[in-house]
């Protein structure tokens, strides 16, 4: 017999993102207004939501938590009665830069922070060549929270390609991973959605993404795409490459019918994974 299904809509805000901080905060706050009228109950933004992304603008955008984005999230939260997963934004303290992601309850508290733990350095020849830890610092932690309608575990954009993150939150009791991502044009057609569905599937819980709109004129462009990925694989809600929220609706008696009927997280051999675990 299935389990009462417990149902929960999750809204992904791909919004547009320019070179002026007011206007995006001011435009994820009419888009979230929009996403709480459609009947959101959480409601996530970009990675990089208040500024564009890229390394030469992280330390001119960057500000400290609590400060002007954040205490905007906040009062978001409040006024529409909802949870704001609030992107991530340039986050500035005493010991450097971080990329840093907040969530926010419906009373207005800060219930969670997360600092992206895998910072984006890469070179593909001809392609793109990005150095994020030119300008950042690691974060170092973990941060899962729980709502009414679900646990969520945080990470954010090259975070999805480790998929120990995952296995770890899943194990923590997560049924929910939230990833504000701006993949570009080479990754994100290669891998964007792939990454998505592996980590749903090889921990059978629901994953979302959420990426800025693409604006072709950006230094940086991203590939948009939007989703989220139920815990069978299966993409179950999508954007194309413009501004749009994207909607899904959460049942998480179908979490707990796959666990049951293909149980791999109670199957695991955690007796023999730390012993075969190569140090590099």
């Amino acid at each position: 017999m299935r389990m009462a299904a417990k149902v929960c809509r999750l809204a992904l805000l791909q919004l547009k993102v320019s070179t002026c901080k007011a206007d995006n905060v001011s435009r994820a706050q009419n888009l979230l207004h929009q996403a709480v009228v459609g009947g959101a109950e959480i409601a996530a933004l970009p990675e990089c939501f208040n500024s564009p992304y890229g390394v030469s603008n992280f330390a001119k955008y960057a500000e400290p938590i609590p400060g002007e984005t954040t205490e905007a999230l906040s009062k978001m939260a409040v006024s529409n009665g909802v949870y704001v997963v609030g992107g991530s934004i340039p986050e500035r303290d005493q010991e450097g830069l971080f990329n840093t992601t907040t969530v926010f309850a419906p009373n207005g508290d800060l219930i969670a922070k997360y600092r992206k733990m895998h910072l984006f350095d890469i070179d593909i020849p001809g392609k793109i060549t990005f150095k994020e830890s030119d300008a950042l610092m690691p974060g170092s932690g973990f941060t899962h929270f729980t709502t009414p309608f679900a646990t969520i575990g945080l990470g954010i954009c090259y975070d999805i390609r480790f998929p120990e993150l995952a296995q770890i939150y899943a194990h923590k009791g997560c049924e929910l991973l939230i990833y504000p991502g701006a993949f570009n044009m080479t990754t994100g057609p290669a891998h964007w959605e792939l990454l998505q569905r592996a980590r749903a599937l090889d921990n059978q819980l629901f994953v979302a993404t959420v990426s800025p709109a693409r604006d072709p004129d950006a230094s940086y462009v991203a590939w948009g795409h939007s989703m989220v990925v139920n815990p069978w694989g299966t993409v179950i809600a999508s954007a194309e490459a413009d501004e749009k929220i994207v909607y899904a609706d959460l049942d998480l008696g179908l979490l707990h019918d796959v666990r049951r009927r293909v149980p791999v997280l109670v199957q695991k051999r955690l007796d023999l994974y730390q012993e075969s675990t190569p140090r590099l």
